[in-house]
């Protein structure tokens, strides 16, 4: 672990305000975060301006939340980040997403070809940086414009994320 969470004595109003956003007051302190927050917030500022993306990302984008799972699935599992896999695995199956299904993102495979082609297109993004046309394509059969830029910044802000986790060291939280 390179930068530990935030030590207790450290919590003060810089902190609540930047989990503001993202936390319920009573789970803005170092018991209740989870271990990524915990860590974050050793830079508030930092903190407050990316969760407020973030919090798009999970609560407010027009990408549907399956898709939006299994994208961030293949991300994870693609850094090689345990934390970001073990958290959105308890994500994807509150979607409906089985274990089955989960197990098959390892393998870049899914039953129907839209769903292949979310996956594929994590893999076009982390490999080329953008997408290809045929992937543009098939994913414009069910998503509109607005939905394939959430999705593209999904895939961007969950792979700075295992950056950001893998690079810190931040663990698994005690529940998982």
């Amino acid at each position: 672990m390179r930068l530990p969470p935030l030590p207790a004595d450290k919590w003060d109003e810089a902190v609540d305000q930047a989990l503001a956003g993202m936390l319920p007051a009573e789970r803005r302190n170092p018991r209740d975060a989870s271990n990524a927050l915990a860590t974050f917030v050793i830079h508030p500022a930092l903190t407050k301006a990316f969760l407020r993306f973030n919090v798009h990302l999970l609560y407010s984008s027009t990408l549907p939340p399956r898709i939006r799972e299994l994208a961030i699935l293949r991300v994870a599992h693609r850094r090689d980040c345990a934390y970001e896999w073990t958290h959105h695995v308890s994500l994807a199956k509150r979607e409906g997403i089985s274990d089955d299904e989960i197990a098959a993102v390892r393998r870049g495979w899914a039953a129907d070809q839209f769903e292949r082609a979310v996956l594929t297109g994590v893999d076009e993004l982390d490999e080329k940086s953008q997408l290809s046309d045929e992937t543009w394509a098939v994913l414009g059969e069910r998503l509109d414009d607005r939905q394939r830029m959430d999705y593209i910044f999904t895939v961007g802000c969950y792979t700075m994320l295992a950056m950001a986790f893998n690079t810190f060291g931040v663990e698994l939280d005690n529940n998982h």
